[in-house]
C-alpha cells in the first residue's frame, strides 16, 4: 500500500534564536536589502523604522542574526555603497537615533545585528575625495600614459565595464573598480586604517554584534598596478588572482580588525565578501586570527548537479576545517539572480536547494524575500532601472542573465535590481504592504500570491517550509555545526548523514526510489512511501530521523 507523507503543519512560533557561546559557527543570518524590506514613511523606499517595525517577522522566521545593507549618508549611486559619511544615517533612512533603536530592539527579542562596511572605496562625495589635496593623500591617483597623459595608467576595467580610471581637471587619473563615484582609498596610507578602525569602533559602541566586509579582497593592489592584459576582467573574478583583488596583503588588514573585534564583549564577528579563485584562497580569510566567516560563492555559483554539488561541499569543508573555521553556505543575495530562477527548475528545485543548504555543517545566509519563494524580476523596463552596472555594461538591454548562471551570479553586468524589487507583505495590490506611497521598483501583478500574509499558515507554502526548517535546526541538536557523511544513494541523489538526521536531495527530474530512511521530519515535496521503499519526487530534498 503506497502511503504519501508530505511536510509537517506549520512550525510552532519560534522560540528565540540561540544566543551561545560561539554562536555564529552555525547561526543563520538574513539579509535585509534595507530599500526594499519595508517602507515606514511613505516615499517608496525601505528605511530603518520600515525593519525595526517588521524584526518580529523576523525572529518567528527563526533566523539568529540580521544584516542590514549600508544606510549611511550617500548620494546613492550605487544602493549605498558610495558611502559619503560612515557615522551618519542618510535621512533616505532614517536616522541614528532609528538605527541605535532597531538594534536594541532587535537585541531584545533576541536577534543579532551586522551591518555592512565598505572598506576599499568611497563616495567621490566624501569630504576626503572633495578637498584635491587631500584626494591625493589617500586615493589610488596616478599619471596617464601617452605623450599628454591621455590615456588610463594601466589596462585595468571596472567591474561595472568600462575602464577603471577617470581622469581630472588636474590631468591625473583616480582608479574606481566600480562606478567613476566610488574613487578607490590607498590602503598604503596609515591614515586609512586609522580612520576605519574608528569607524568600526563608534559602530561596535553602539551595540552592532559585527561587521560584512563589503569587498573584503580588494583593498591591496599589486605594486605598480601592472596590466593585466585581457578585456572583460569582471569574469576573471573569483577564477584567478588579480592585480586589484585577492592580494595577499590584505590579510594583515583583516588581522588588525579581528584584534579589535576581540576586544569588545560579545563575540562580535567580521564577515568577509571574498571573491577568491578557489576554497583554499577562501579559507585565508578566517584564519583564527582573521575574520569568522567568509561568503561561500563557490556553493552558490555551482549547479544543479549532484557530483558537482558534492565536490564543492567537500572540498568547502575541506578548506574551512583546515584552519578551524565554519564553512558558509548563500544561495542568493543582492548582487545575484534569486536562485528561484538561476538554478531552472522553479520554485520545486529552490526549495530542494535550500534544505540541503540548512542541513550541512556550519552557518546559512539568507536573502529577503526568498523565504517566500520570490522569483528574478526580468521584465523591468530600463527606465526604471537604478543598478550603475546597468548603464555602463552596453549590454544590459539585449542580454539578459547568463543562461548558465554564471553571468548572472557574479551580480556586476546590470541585472541587480530585479533580485532587489521590494517585497510583498500583504494586499491583493502593488505595492503589496510595503508602504503607502508605492515602491521604487516596480512590484509585478500576481505577486500577492507570494506575499506573507497569502503564505502564513498553509502548510504547503515556502514560508512554512522555511519557518518549519529553521524551528527543526535550532531543535535537532545534529544540524548546524558538526559532523556529516555521505550515505550511498543512487546516481543524481545525494545522501548525507548529521547526527540523528539524514538528508536526501534527488537532483533529478524525475522520481528516484530509495530505501525508506526513517521518520521523514520535513521535505519540500510530498515522498510517497510504499512498504519498505520511498519514492522521493525530482528536485526535492528531504530530512530524515535516524
Amino acid at each position: 500500500m503506497t502511503q504519501e507523507l508530505t511536510s509537517p503543519s506549520p512550525a510552532p512560533q519560534a522560540a528565540g534564536p540561540r544566543r551561545g557561546p560561539r554562536w555564529w559557527r552555525d547561526a543563520v543570518i538574513y539579509q535585509v536589502y534595507v530599500r526594499s524590506f519595508a517602507d515606514s514613511d511613505g516615499d517608496g523606499v525601505g528605511d530603518l523604522r520600515g525593519v525595526r517595525e517588521r524584526l518580529p517577522y523576523l525572529r518567528d522566521l527563526g533566523v539568529d542574526a540580521v544584516w542590514l545593507t549600508p544606510f549611511y549618508a550617500s548620494p546613492q549611486a550605487d544602493g549605498g555603497y558610495d558611502v559619503a559619511d560612515y557615522r551618519a544615517v542618510d535621512p533616505l533612512f532614517g536616522s541614528l537615533q532609528d538605527a541605535g533603536d532597531l538594534i536594541d530592539t532587535a537585541h531584545a527579542l533576541g536577534l543579532r545585528v551586522i551591518v555592512d562596511i565598505v572598506p576599499n572605496h568611497t563616495s567621490d562625495r566624501h569630504p576626503w575625495f572633495r578637498d584635491p589635496e587631500l584626494a591625493r593623500q589617500r586615493y589610488v591617483f596616478r599619471p596617464g600614459k601617452g605623450e599628454r597623459g591621455e590615456l588610463p595608467p594601466n589596462d585595468w576595467e571596472s567591474v561595472f565595464g568600462g575602464p577603471a580610471w577617470t581622469r581630472t581637471e588636474r590631468g591625473d587619473w583616480y582608479l574606481h573598480l566600480f562606478a567613476p563615484e566610488q574613487p578607490d582609498l590607498d590602503w598604503e596610507r596609515p591614515e586609512v586604517h586609522e580612520e576605519f578602525a574608528a569607524i568600526m569602533r563608534f559602530w561596535l559602541d553602539l551595540g552592532v554584534d559585527g561587521f560584512r566586509i563589503d569587498v573584503a579582497h580588494g583593498m591591496v593592489k599589486a605594486p605598480g598596478l601592472p596590466d593585466i592584459g585581457h578585456g572583460e576582467q569582471a569574469r576573471l573574478i573569483g577564477s584567478q588572482v588579480l592585480p586589484f583583488f585577492d592580494q595577499d596583503g590584505v590579510h594583515a588588514i583583516h588581522r588588525t580588525w579581528r584584534q579589535l573585534l576581540d576586544g569588545y564583549p560579545g563575540e562580535r564577528i567580521g564577515v568577509a565578501e571574498a571573491w577568491a579563485p578557489s576554497v583554499e584562497r577562501l579559507a585565508l580569510y578566517v584564519r583564527p586570527d582573521e575574520l569568522h566567516q567568509a561568503f561561500n560563492f563557490q556553493f552558490l555559483n555551482t549547479g544543479w548537479e549532484a557530483g558537482a554539488l558534492r565536490r564543492v561541499i567537500d572540498a568547502s569543508l575541506a578548506a574551512t576545517a583546515s584552519v578551524g573555521a565554519p564553512t558558509t553556505w548563500v544561495l542568493s543575495n543582492h548582487d545575484v539572480v534569486r536562485h528561484t530562477t538561476r538554478l531552472g527548475g522553479g520554485l520545486a528545485r529552490a526549495r530542494a536547494a535550500t534544505l540541503l543548504m540548512l542541513a550541512l555543517p556550519g552557518s546559512a545566509y539568507l536573502y529577503q524575500g526568498e523565504e517566500l519563494g520570490l522569483p528574478e524580476v526580468t521584465d523591468l523596463p530600463d527606465e526604471v532601472r537604478q543598478d550603475p552596472a546597468f548603464f555602463r555594461g552596453g549590454r544590459a538591454a539585449v542580454d539578459g542573465p547568463g543562461a548558465d548562471g554564471r553571468t548572472a551570479a557574479s551580480g556586476q553586468d546590470g541585472f541587480r535590481d530585479g533580485c532587489r524589487v521590494p517585497l510583498p507583505w500583504s494586499g491583493e495590490q502593488p505595492p503589496y504592504g510595503f508602504g503607502q506611497g508605492g515602491s521604487w521598483l516596480p512590484q509585478p501583478a500576481g505577486w500577492h500570491l507570494f506575499s506573507v500574509a497569502a503564505q502564513t499558515g498553509d502548510p504547503s507554502s515556502t514560508l512554512e517550509l522555511y519557518r518549519a526548517a529553521l524551528e527543526l535546526r535550532r531543535r535537532l541538536p545534529g544540524l548546524g555545526d558538526g559532523e556529516m557523511s555521505w550515505r550511498p544513494a543512487p546516481e543524481g541523489v545525494l545522501a548525507f548523514a548529521r547526527p540523528g538526521v539524514l538528508c536526501t536531495v534527488n537532483t533529478l527530474g524525475r522520481d528516484a526510489e530509495l530505501p525508506l530512511p526513517g521518520e521523514l521530519l520535513l521535505s519540500s515535496a510530498p515522498v510517497a512511501v510504499d512498504g519498505g521503499c520511498a519514492v522521493v519526487p525530482g528536485d526535492s530534498c528531504a530530512w530524515w530521523a535516524i
